[in-house]
């Protein structure tokens, strides 16, 4: 079971006190398939590629440069390329590494839930799929990536080494709040949410996903929703009560009540940046569980405009991983 031990707390990364708070948009951009089914290599979709085109617009009309976190299935995928290429070039779109290890070569190992989580693999087998998945990435998007989440946030002992020797600046694989340990996966229930310093040299950056606890009892968040993992009664009755509520700043499944709240706990706490994400598919209809209708996709949009006008009202502008990269340095 891959449980990474929580990061040394005398090496947070400390900003520039110019920078102020700030957020990103990641969007971990991969093929459609059968959420509820068992993972395959095979059976996969791209007809979803082509709404990345409204959502890249939206984005420039809103002033933000969104992260697009690719798949091997999207990195040697043409439409994918004509798609993102050029707003990638011009730096209107960001282009990182999100390594799905049962769609991207070599094929060595068998494909299971376990193996699902990249950082289970052999160091050797882990370091070859994010070589080919870089490559494809710098060939066919022009520009080498500088940060990279792993598929199913499953990173491992050996992927900080593997991400260094690759000239990967940040990692963003960390899901704080959440436990993937039941299926094999890394379990993120005690690491901060806070940016802080993954290696010794101070070179990788890890930029928790943002994941918020709200209500009177947040302040036992941490210490307590772990308790409750094999309890989703008792943590639904406390959600649903609002006495302890657990956020992730996401469109999916998250409403843009929790979402506001989230935001409001997150600035308040002094996190310099937010984090948002989502799936490439919920950009299309029928391919998430998110989005089942064209209801639900203006549902979706409607999310963002009121969160984006929210961020604005509080001050809160969008940065970018060069600014991130800038601004950065040690507490």
């Amino acid at each position: 079971m891959n449980n990474p031990d929580p990061p040394n707390a005398r090496t947070p990364a400390a900003f520039d006190k110019d920078f102020g708070q700030k957020f990103i948009i990641t969007v971990d951009t991969e093929e459609e398939f059968d959420w509820d089914a068992p993972i395959r290599r095979e059976g996969y979709g791209l007809e979803t590629i082509p709404a990345l085109g409204k959502f890249q617009q939206f984005c420039e009309d809103s002033g933000i440069i969104p992260i697009y976190l690719i798949d091997h299935t999207i990195a040697t995928s043409p439409v994918a390329a004509e798609v993102l290429g050029q707003a990638a070039t011009d730096g209107r779109a960001e282009i990182g590494v999100h390594l799905h290890p049962w769609v991207n070569p070599p094929f060595d190992e068998a494909v299971s839930e376990e193996n699902s989580f990249a950082g289970n693999l052999s160091s050797d087998l882990e370091s070859e799929k994010f070589r080919q998945l870089h490559d494809a990435i710098s060939t066919n998007f022009g520009s080498a990536p500088l940060i990279y989440r792993a598929g199913r946030y499953g990173v491992g002992p050996n992927t900080a080494k593997i991400l260094k020797a690759n000239n990967i600046a940040i990692d963003t694989s960390v899901r704080t709040h959440f436990d993937y340990s039941h299926g094999g996966g890394p379990n993120f229930s005690r690491h901060p949410l806070h940016p802080y310093w993954i290696d010794p040299e101070n070179s990788l950056l890890e930029l928790p996903l943002t994941t918020i606890f709200w209500g009177p009892l947040r302040q036992l968040g941490p210490s307590l929703y772990p308790r409750l993992q094999r309890l989703p009664t008792v943590r639904g009755a406390l959600a649903k009560s609002r006495m302890l509520e657990r956020i992730p700043l996401t469109p999916e499944g998250i409403s843009t009540d929790e979402a506001l709240r989230g935001i409001d706990i997150a600035l308040d706490e002094g996190l310099p940046v937010l984090v948002f994400s989502f799936h490439s598919p919920s950009l299309a209809v029928g391919s998430t569980p998110y989005v089942r209708s064209g209801e639900d996709l203006e549902a979706f949009y409607d999310w963002w405009r009121t969160i984006l006008a929210y961020l604005a009202k509080r001050g809160v502008p969008p940065t970018s991983i060069s600014d991130i990269m800038a601004a950065v340095s040690l507490a």
